[in-house]
């Protein structure tokens, strides 16, 4: 029986999904974002192991809020993605629970790897970190390239998702990082949302708990100016951004 480690559980979230939603953090990630607010997720040795339907029966008490809301389970991280067969597992007993599943992901994957995932996945939530390769290496230690294929393998298969995309001043703002994700999302035909994340400091302390320097401390918060600047630019590419204020 596979077993998966599990960082920890947020029982009520509201913004990783539709409706009030038990969100999954898994253990471990392949990736190095600069700004990461779960930096205590990489170690994949960390976390709480627990099989499928263990974790199934811990989130299912708050079945009701999920019914009531349009919710479900999302599976976070992390990167949820690096323990493809155990996540496969659990989607596969939630749908027999007829329970609404969401993969938030960076997308950073072999897509023959999670096939079996994509099979019981409703909706993915899927970061674009930076459209640029080169900068997005800087920023997070690897390529978008797979993040780029896997949303256009998604839009094959007809499983929706909302692209999302944070914004760090400086890193991520600039016209045309921004124009060209626009660009991209006017390509695709399963864009339910695009979501603007503004930059936030709030994840330096687990860095500073930990003995490691963060190296964007000099980089202030995203505000919603700059929100409504990087709205306006992808919107010129006929795409609504879901949380720009009007």
């Amino acid at each position: 029986m596979t077993k998966g480690r599990i960082h920890s559980i947020e029982t009520f979230g509201t913004v990783d999904g539709p409706g009030i939603r038990s969100i999954l953090f898994f253990q471990g990630c392949p990736l190095r974002c600069k700004y990461c607010h779960n930096r205590d997720t990489w170690d994949t040795n960390g976390g709480t192991e627990y099989t499928a339907e263990e974790l199934i029966e811990n989130v299912s008490r708050y079945s009701s809020y999920w019914k009531s809301s349009g919710g479900g389970i999302t599976a976070s991280g992390g990167e949820a993605t690096l323990q493809a067969d155990f996540l496969a597992e659990l989607f596969a007993k939630a749908k027999e629970k007829d329970i609404h599943t969401c993969l938030d992901t960076s997308g950073f994957v072999d897509i023959e790897k999670i096939e079996k995932v994509l099979d019981n996945t409703d909706l993915v939530l899927l970061d674009i970190k930076h459209i640029d390769e080169e900068e997005a290496k800087k920023l997070t230690g690897v390529g978008i390239e797979k993040t780029l294929k896997l949303a256009r393998y998604l839009d094959e298969k007809h499983i929706p998702i909302w692209l999302r995309h944070v914004l760090v001043p400086g890193i991520t703002d600039s016209e045309e990082n921004l124009s060209k994700i626009g660009e991209f999302a006017a390509s695709l035909n399963n864009v339910d949302r695009l979501e603007i994340l503004p930059y936030h400091t709030m994840g330096v302390h687990k860095w500073e708990n930990m003995g490691i320097e963060y190296e964007l401390k000099d980089v202030r918060d995203a505000n919603s100016d700059d929100v409504a600047r990087a709205s306006e630019i992808i919107e010129k590419h006929g795409v609504k951004v879901f949380n720009s204020k009007k």
